[in-house]
C-alpha cells in the first residue's frame, strides 16, 4: 500500500537507474572510481566500495513508497558529499592533461559530469520534500 503523502516515483526512476548502475560499478570495478578519492585520504578502495553500497541503498529507498522521502534526502546528501571528489578528479585530470598524461576526452568527461549533478540533487531534494519526482 502506498503511504499517504509519499511522493510518486515519476521521473525519479532515472535517479534509481543511475544510482543502481553506479553503485554496481563501484563494487565491480572500484579502481575506475579511485581517481575521485583525494590522494590524502587513506583506504581509497574502501571509500569507493562504501560509496557504492550507499548508492545502492539510496536506490532501494527511492524505489519503495514508504521510504522514498528518506531515500531522496539520503541521495541528495550523498551527491553533495561526493561532489568534492568529482572536483578533485577534474582538477587532477586537468593537471594530467596539461602534462600530456591524460586525454582530452577524459578531461572533458570529468568536467561534463560536474554540472550534471545539479539536476540530480534537485530531483532527489524534491523527493525528500514530498514532491513528484
Amino acid at each position: 500500500m502506498i503511504q499517504p503523502g509519499a511522493p510518486r516515483l515519476g521521473w525519479a526512476w532515472v535517479v534509481v537507474v543511475l544510482f543502481t548502475a553506479s553503485g554496481v560499478l563501484h563494487l565491480v570495478r572500484p579502481s575506475a572510481f579511485e581517481a575521485q578519492v583525494p590522494d590524502f585520504l587513506p583506504l581509497q578502495t574502501a571509500v569507493v566500495v562504501v560509496s557504492g553500497v550507499l548508492e545502492l541503498a539510496c536506490a532501494a529507498l527511492l524505489l519503495l513508497p514508504r521510504t522514498r522521502r528518506l531515500g531522496g534526502l539520503a541521495a541528495a546528501l550523498l551527491l553533495v558529499a561526493v561532489f568534492p571528489g568529482n572536483l578533485w578528479q577534474s582538477w587532477e585530470a586537468w593537471q594530467d592533461h596539461q602534462a600530456g598524461e591524460a586525454s582530452t576526452a577524459y578531461l572533458v568527461g570529468t568536467l561534463v559530469r560536474l554540472p550534471l549533478q545539479l539536476p540530480l540533487v534537485w530531483w532527489t531534494w524534491r523527493l525528500w520534500r514530498g514532491r513528484r519526482g
